[in-house]
């Protein structure tokens, strides 16, 4: 595949590499003709300016990428601050990227590697649904942290991975209502595709219904609206106020995340309906808010800032060749707090 050069845009237009580099950068000393001319080419061959384009040096910097989907969930502000920390103590700079959900991360890496001339790239969040060949044109190493299940085709050399297991901590946490005397349990589910986090903790909830013997009702399981952020306290309100409105009854709603459950919270608010004496309401993650909502939220807390501590080490050693790639799967914490109750016998 050709991928032209600075150079090649020079040739083709019959100018300079300076005068590619001035229209590029909006330069006043250029004829509006020429810089036309010049920007036309560079769309229709694809040339995508970097660094070397302003100072007509290829230098690679010290700086690393953030990739994040999901941006506007709080669960990822946290770690966005960790890994900002340890790029610093590393006199690092890190290049924070806003992913939309329509984009292909990977896409967005390769533009972004080009353009900035990085040594490494953190994905956060989103859904894994890369092919290894795909894969493979990332010139710099990578580490997936929080990005789902990834399929066991993929050669687990080829990139390294930090995250939970959201199946069995999601299964852990719907095991604790069962314990608490629910069987009819309710969720909301966002963005469930094969191979997102949102299907990994719905098959969770499935899991922990059919190991104590409860029928799976698809009327009690609610996907967010593909319209809205999936994991905004918006959808969950939205999405609760839609699976109330079925009318079917549960005594407790388990939502894929805590953002998700705080809107719900609101949503059965609305209802009249009293959380926990009406129905029991859990989350997942355990992002701060959730501490503060009232009731207090009952989560399924990761390990945030260890996560982001391990992926930002175990980047900065690859780039260094200290190690290999690694995959490293941790444990969450169940926090019971006020929002989840017990029906009495």
């Amino acid at each position: 595949m050709f991928e032209p050069t600075i150079k090649d845009i020079a040739k083709i237009c019959g100018v300079g590499v300076s005068t590619v580099s001035r229209a590029i950068n909006d330069h006043p000393d250029i004829n509006s003709e020429t810089k036309e001319k010049i920007m036309n080419a560079i769309q229709e061959y694809g040339y995508v300016p970097n660094d070397s384009a302003r100072n007509l040096k290829r230098v690679d910097a010290k700086a690393i990428a953030v990739l994040v989907k999901g941006i506007a969930n709080p669960f990822f502000t946290s770690m966005i601050t960790v890994i900002e920390q340890e790029c610093k103590k590393r006199h690092y700079s890190m290049e924070l990227s806003h992913v939309e959900a329509d984009e292909n991360e990977v896409d967005v890496a390769q533009k972004v590697v080009k353009e900035k001339r990085l040594r490494g790239i953190i994905f956060l969040g989103g859904l894994f649904s890369h092919s290894e060949e795909k894969l493979k044109k990332l010139t710099v190493p990578f580490v997936f942290s929080t990005a789902g299940s990834i399929p066991e085709n993929i050669s687990r050399k080829l990139y390294s991975s930090i995250s939970v297991d959201d199946r069995r901590e999601s299964a852990r946490m719907v095991e604790y209502l069962i314990r608490s005397g629910h069987t009819r349990i309710a969720i909301l589910v966002a963005e469930a595709l094969e191979e997102s986090v949102g299907r990994l903790r719905l098959d969770g909830y499935c899991d922990a219904l059919k190991a104590h013997g409860i029928e799976v009702n698809p009327a009690l399981i609610c996907q967010t609206s593909g319209e809205l952020s999936h994991f905004s306290m918006e959808n969950g309100y939205l999405t609760t106020k839609r699976l109330l409105g079925r009318g079917e009854a549960f005594t407790a709603l388990y939502a894929v995340s805590d953002t998700l459950a705080i809107g719900a919270l609101r949503a059965l608010y609305e209802a009249g309906l009293r959380v926990p004496q009406d129905i029991s309401l859990a989350g997942y993650d355990g992002i701060d808010m959730a501490g503060y909502a009232v009731p207090n939220l009952t989560t399924m807390r990761q390990p945030v800032e260890e996560m982001a501590r391990d992926t930002t080490r175990l980047l900065f050693d690859i780039i260094a060749k200290k190690t290999k790639h690694q995959h490293i799967t941790y444990e969450a914490e169940l926090l019971a707090r006020e929002s989840t109750a017990e029906i009495p016998e």
